[in-house]
């Protein structure tokens, strides 16, 4: 007896399958599309072309292209970003400094992420979504940071993660994408001893 007839079961044909190199080139392409024409202009259809796959191949897996935008940002949270643990406050401010500039010099994501922005104010879902991914990771990284400097007794108990966050990490993020200027030389390194500073005072 074949295990279909033990189980019941019928195995999917070929075209129930969904190949994980389709999918991989559908996200790949959502990027490409997002930084090419933004959120608001994105369609299923330029979605397909540029990942070399027919409509349907989208449809199968999400059913809109707000459901595949939300996909893609929910995997990026989940990812997350790890915490530092150089042994100093400063060291661990200039890490993440370093991992956040990385992240948003990134061609791709220096384009996505303020469409995504503009889009969060009219869509609550998409606001959700981007919440989680740039937010919610990036204050458990921060908070990681402050109570280990508290342990240290580097800074004091009351210290607020939220307030640490908003000295680490907005200026970085109002150079890099809103001003869009360049990091000159050293620029990261006076940024962190900036940060620390403003932290212990």
């Amino acid at each position: 007896m074949t295990s279909e007839r033990r189980t019941g079961r019928r195995t999917p044909a070929g075209a129930a399958v969904l190949r994980e190199d389709v999918t991989d080139a559908i996200r790949a392409a959502v990027f490409e599309e997002l930084a090419a024409v933004g959120f608001a202009r994105m369609s299923i259809e330029g979605i397909a072309r540029r990942a070399g796959v027919g409509k349907t191949a989208v449809y199968r897996r999400w059913k809109s292209k707000l459901s595949l935008v939300l996909d893609l940002v929910t995997a990026m949270a989940s990812q997350g970003i790890p915490a530092p643990a150089t042994g100093s406050l400063y060291g661990d401010v200039r890490a993440v400094l370093e991992l956040a500039a990385y992240a948003l010099r990134h061609p791709v994501a220096s384009q996505v992420i303020p469409d995504l922005l503009v889009e969060a104010a009219r869509n609550p879902e998409i606001s959700g979504a981007i919440k989680a991914a740039l937010l919610d990771q990036q204050q458990g990284v921060a908070a990681v940071v402050v109570r280990a400097a508290v342990a240290r007794g580097e800074l004091p108990e009351d210290s607020d993660p939220d307030r640490a966050l908003d000295l680490i990490v907005g200026p970085l993020y109002w150079r890099l994408v809103v001003v869009r200027g360049g990091l000159p030389p050293g620029y990261l390194d006076d940024l962190a001893a900036s940060a620390v500073r403003a932290l212990k005072g």
